[in-house]
């Protein structure tokens, strides 16, 4: 969405901001400026005091492009965008709501960055550079991009109102629904956004693995508006159009987590190609650290320099412009150049897509698929040779690694690609398609590639006429080299043999020892889990426990009683500690009136021993009775009397 030029606020009026609401969203809003002589400062902040020193420092480095990413033209202005991801502390005394702490005390914090760069000769240095940032723990995108085409040039407006009446605005929004189109209001105008899926989100996002049950099923939809990952508003095409040929090597890197270091000339273009690099393996959660906007002033640089040669690199995606990172982080083995040096225009459009800097006239004649050359491959041999460091003389869209990818690329897909380089309206129509053509195939690549998982997902049901009052049986256990052979004696399926090499398996076991595969697992894991649960719990429901009765023997009706009895005394306990969802005290019900049924079959001298334990005798009252579990409060649970037997 575009910036409105009508868009207006009533400064007048004092804005009301409700703190917990916001957090839902957005953590703060920064006003950054470059002092020639101080450096980077943080001008306004709101809240006010949600930051520490240390973290406003290093949130302001990251708020500006390197130097020598800057624009060389004299145009009197130039905005653009782009987003950065850093590591933040939690700390108690921040008294922030809604956080969920990782295991290292840490969560990733998205900046996202309206930079303008004002030339005006008066002032020292022949201009300033001022950004708005936007802070948040979630990855949208797709929110938060149009918002600072609203937020950024009103501030340059009105200056630090603006982000006290936008705060106000998003504190009303309701709160996120990860996998939905949402409507939210920001005065006279109204962001229609698409929300990435919940299983796509990081764990350590606070979102639960229920909400993410229903966007991980095993085929490709056919409604390409849904997004399936993170990024999905990315323009994958743009990003990658020079070395579109290469793009299958990067979705197996990124598959299996090897570290990768993206080279682009701006930050706008740097952070959209390692954006649309995550957004090319979905479904699969991304669990490999990924840094859009890279700089040296981000803690974890010491570190990465400090790598020995011949040490493993962390699975990490750094996006970076400065080319000094080619030297200080020599033990990545895997370089991408993309995007291309901007031209000389007085001030770039500011929409969604053009703020990303897509390189202008490549095509897809650059690919050689329709013809090969001598000077072309003589080209490509010479960009071997002489590595990385060429781009210190001259950018270049190139890949260096030693990496022999398994996947074979899709030259079918390539050629249905559209060219259009005529006009940038008629260009950003094209990337749409092409984005979506790429986007499906790689969403197909990746789910067939998952496939021969499933059977680890499978849920089981009660067979018909069998008690719903049993536990259900355990999902199949996992083992990496059991897999393996298994996969080996079977095969992966005709679409992956057909687009992969031989030594397809050697990709697969490189994905079991990557970062990628088992936070990914263990997500769907726990999502099949709690599917297989609420399965059963709607076979229970609707259970007819008198016919189930007439059919049990007395010792399985005893059994039956203790099942029901320990279901009942969980839902409670779920109720109890408000976990218990919507049809929790409709579950209770049921269940004590199967209970009671069951009970009421018993013998007297089996009845009498059931009822000396004081908290069964309880569950086993006739009327609405104050359930107490030791150490929860009294929670209400009423008995559906017609279950009883006359």
């Amino acid at each position: 969405m575009s910036r409105s030029p009508s868009f207006s606020v009533k400064t007048e009026v004092s804005p009301s901001v409700d703190s917990e609401s916001l957090q839902r969203w957005v953590v703060a809003f920064c006003a950054i400026r470059f002092d020639l002589e101080q450096g980077q400062l943080v001008e306004e902040c709101y809240p006010q005091g949600c930051l520490s020193h240390d973290e406003e420092l290093e949130i302001a480095y990251s708020s500006f492009p390197d130097s020598v990413s800057q624009h060389k033209n004299r145009s009197s202005i130039h905005d653009c965008i782009f987003f950065f991801r850093i590591r933040r502390q939690l700390k108690k005394s921040l008294d922030e709501k809604d956080v969920t702490d990782s295991s290292n005390g840490s969560k990733f914090l998205y900046g996202y960055v309206f930079n303008r760069q004002r030339h005006d000769e008066r002032l020292k240095r022949g201009g300033e550079q001022k950004s708005v940032v936007i802070l948040s723990y979630s990855p949208y995108s797709s929110v938060f991009r149009p918002l600072l085409q609203i937020v950024g040039p009103l501030f340059f407006d009105i200056g630090k109102k603006a982000l006290e009446h936008i705060a106000a605005y998003v504190s009303k929004w309701p709160a996120p629904v990860p996998g939905k189109v949402m409507d939210l209001p920001i005065g006279n105008a109204t962001l229609k956004v698409n929300l990435p899926p919940a299983h796509s989100l990081p764990v350590e996002s606070g979102v639960s693995f229920e909400e993410g049950a229903s966007s991980v099923a095993p085929f490709v939809p056919n409604n390409q508006s849904v997004p399936h990952g993170l990024f999905h508003d990315s323009d994958l095409f743009g990003s990658f159009r020079g070395i579109l040929l290469q793009l299958w090597l990067l979705w197996e890197l990124l598959l299996i987590g090897e570290p990768m270091l993206i080279i682009a000339p701006t930050p706008p273009q740097c952070c959209e190609a390692v954006a649309s690099l995550v957004s090319l393996v979905a479904p699969l959660l991304c669990s490999v650290d990924f840094r859009p906007y890279f700089t040296i002033h981000d803690l974890v640089f010491a570190h990465l320099n400090s790598i020995q040669e011949g040490e493993a690199f962390p699975p990490m995606i750094l996006g970076v412009t400065n080319l000094f990172f080619l030297k200080a982080l020599r033990n990545i083995r895997h370089i991408v150049s993309v995007g291309s040096p901007p031209p000389n225009l007085n001030r770039l459009a500011l929409t969604t897509r053009s703020s990303t800097g897509r390189p202008e006239g490549l095509g897809l004649q650059q690919l050689s698929l329709k013809k090969f050359s001598p000077s072309s491959l003589l080209s490509a041999v010479r960009l071997r040779r002489d590595g990385p460091l060429c781009l210190m003389t001259e950018h270049k869209e190139a890949i260096w690694s030693a990496y022999s990818a398994t996947t074979k690329p899709d030259t079918s897909i390539l050629n249905r690609l559209i060219d259009a380089g005529v006009s940038p309206r008629v260009e950003e129509s094209m990337s749409v398609v092409n984005n979506e053509i790429l986007r499906r195939h790689f969403l197909e690549l990746t789910t067939n590639f998952l496939a021969p998982f499933s059977p680890y997902f499978r849920t089981s049901t009660p067979s018909e006429g069998s008690s719903p009052y049993e536990d259900p049986s355990s999902l199949s256990p996992f083992n990496a080299d059991e897999f393996l052979a298994s996969l080996s004696a079977r095969g992966p399926g005709k679409f992956i043999l057909k687009r992969m090499r031989s030594n397809w398996l050697e990709l697969y076991r490189r994905f079991l020892n990557g970062p990628n595969f088992m936070p990914w697992f263990q997500r769907r894991r726990a999502v099949a889990e709690q599917e297989q649960d609420r399965l059963w719990k709607q076979a229970r429901m609707k259970n007819d426990i008198q016919h189930l009765i007439s059919r049990l023997s007395e010792l399985e009706i005893v059994d039956s009683f203790n099942v029901i009895e320990r279901l009942l005394l969980r839902e409670i306990q779920l109720q109890q500690s408000g976990k218990g969802g919507v049809d929790s005290m409709a579950t209770c019900q049921k269940l004590k009136g199967d209970l009671q049924a069951v009970f009421n079959v018993l013998s007297k001298d089996m009845q009498q021993l059931m009822l000396s334990n004081p908290e069964r005798a309880s569950l086993l009252q006739g009327s609405p009775e104050s359930t107490k579990l030791p150490g929860h409060p009294f929670i209400q649970v009423a008995v559906v009397s017609s279950t009883s037997p006359r």
